[in-house]
C-alpha cells in the first residue's frame, strides 16, 4: 500500500511548482483533485503536443483528477467547499491575498475543516515588501544572490540550466512541509498554514557563501569559492573535440589519482602553491585528448570524482539510469506511450509501469455535490 493512500488533496496550482509537488503526493498514493478554471490551466496549451494533448501537462499532472469550475461564482465555490470538507490538504499558488478574496483563506478553511493543511507556494512569501511582485524562477535566483555565484568567462552570471527556484525552492519544500503538517495533524488534531517562499528556500544552497560572509564579512561575488571555480580540483574542463570533463576531486586521494591519470607534471600537483597555474596545466592536459579517450580512460576509475559531461540523450541511456529503472514508467497519450519524468520518490515507492495519464478537463466534475 502506498504511504499516502487515503489522503485527499485539493490542488489550485498551475504551471510547475505546485503541480510537481502534488504529483509527488499523487505518486505516493494521495488522491489529487486538480481545480481548473473554465478552459483549463495554461500548461494544457504548452507544446509539444500529441494529437492536441500537451506532453508537458501529462508529465506534471498524470494520475490526478480534473475539476473544471469557476470558483468566483457562488455555486462553484460552494461545491469546492463541500469537496474541502472531505479533504486533508489544500495547495494554492496564487499571489498573497487571493485565497482570502475568494473566501478560502486559511481562517475560512479552518472553519470548513479544523485539521486542514493549507500550503501556499509563492515567489516571495506571504509577507514583506516584495510579496505582490510578479517574477519567475530567474528573478527569485537573482534576488536571493544565488545567481551571482556562478559566472561565465566574461564575468556575467551564468544562465541557469534548470528551474531551481520553482522545483528546489517551491515543489520540494512544499512536499516536505505538507508531510510534516499531516503528521502534526495526526498527533494534535490541528491543521497548519504553510507559507512556502521560493526565494527563502534558495538560501540553503548558499551555505558556503553564507558561512564565509558571516565569519568575516567577505561576501563571495561568483567564481571565487572553492566550489564555483576557484579551485582546480572542482571545475569543468574542455576536451580536444569540445566535449567536457566535470571534475570534483576535492579530497587529496581523489585529486592525486586524477593527477596520475592525466599525467600531470608533479610540479603542479600541489595546487596550494598557485591554483590558477595548476588549473591552466590541467586544462592543457584535458584539451590534448578527445572526449572518447577520456571516457574510456575513466570508465574503470572509481576513486577519481571525474565524469564526462553527458548530453540528455546520453544520460537517459546511461547504464546506471537503466539499471535503476529511473525512467521505466510511462503514460499513454493518444495511444502512444511516453516515458515520464521521474519524481524524487525512493525506489520503493517509484512507479515502474504504465501509469494513469493526465486527466481530461473536468472529468471529475460529476463527483461534486451541491
Amino acid at each position: 500500500m502506498k504511504p499516502l493512500k487515503g489522503v485527499r488533496v485539493v490542488d489550485f496550482t498551475t504551471l510547475l511548482p505546485g503541480p510537481l509537488a502534488t504529483l509527488i503526493l499523487a505518486e505516493a498514493g494521495a488522491e489529487v483533485y486538480k481545480i481548473e478554471r473554465p478552459g483549463g490551466e495554461d500548461t494544457r496549451r504548452s507544446p509539444p503536443f500529441i494529437d492536441n494533448q500537451s506532453v508537458m501537462f501529462a508529465m506534471l499532472n498524470r494520475g490526478k483528477r480534473s475539476i473544471e469550475i469557476d470558483i468566483k461564482e457562488k455555486i462553484g465555490l460552494d461545491r469546492i467547499i463541500n469537496l474541502i470538507k472531505k479533504s486533508d490538504v489544500v495547495v494554492d499558488q496564487f499571489r498573497p491575498g487571493v485565497m482570502e478574496r475568494i473566501g478560502l483563506g486559511y481562517n475560512e478553511l479552518k472553519k470548513i475543516k479544523p485539521n486542514i493543511v493549507h500550503c501556499s507556494i509563492t515567489g516571495y512569501g506571504q509577507t514583506g515588501p516584495k510579496k505582490y511582485v510578479a517574477a519567475h524562477d530567474i528573478n527569485y535566483m537573482a534576488d536571493s544572490g544565488l545567481l551571482s555565484l556562478a559566472r561565465n568567462s566574461d564575468g556575467a552570471p551564468a544562465m541557469p540550466a534548470a528551474q531551481i527556484a520553482d522545483i528546489a525552492g517551491g515543489s520540494y519544500p512544499a512536499v516536505i512541509n505538507i508531510l510534516l503538517a499531516l503528521r502534526n495533524a495526526e498527533k494534535t488534531g490541528n491543521g497548519s498554514y504553510l507559507d512556502i517562499s521560493m526565494t527563502d528556500n534558495l538560501f540553503p544552497f548558499m551555505w558556503i557563501a553564507l558561512g564565509i560572509a558571516y565569519d568575516n564579512k567577505n561576501y563571495p561575488r561568483g567564481g571565487d569559492l572553492r566550489l564555483t571555480g576557484a579551485s582546480p580540483r572542482y571545475g569543468i574542463y574542455r576536451t580536444l573535440d569540445s566535449g567536457f570533463l566535470a571534475l570534483g576531486a576535492l579530497e587529496e586521494k581523489f585529486w592525486r589519482r586524477f593527477c596520475e591519470v592525466i599525467e600531470l607534471n608533479e610540479n603542479f600537483v600541489d595546487d596550494s602553491k598557485n591554483p590558477e597555474k595548476t588549473k591552466q596545466e590541467v586544462m592543457k592536459k584535458v584539451k590534448a585528448k578527445n572526449t572518447s579517450y577520456w571516457k574510456t580512460l575513466l570508465a574503470n576509475e572509481t576513486d577519481i570524482c571525474c565524469s564526462v559531461v553527458n548530453s540528455v540523450e546520453e544520460a537517459l541511456q546511461d547504464a546506471q539510469v537503466v539499471e535503476r529503472q529511473l525512467v521505466a514508467a510511462s503514460v499513454n497519450i493518444s495511444e502512444k506511450n511516453i516515458k515520464v519524468m521521474p519524481t524524487p520518490l525512493a525506489p520503493i515507492w517509484r512507479p515502474k509501469t504504465l501509469l494513469a495519464g493526465a486527466p481530461v478537463l473536468g472529468e471529475a466534475n460529476s463527483m461534486l455535490v451541491e
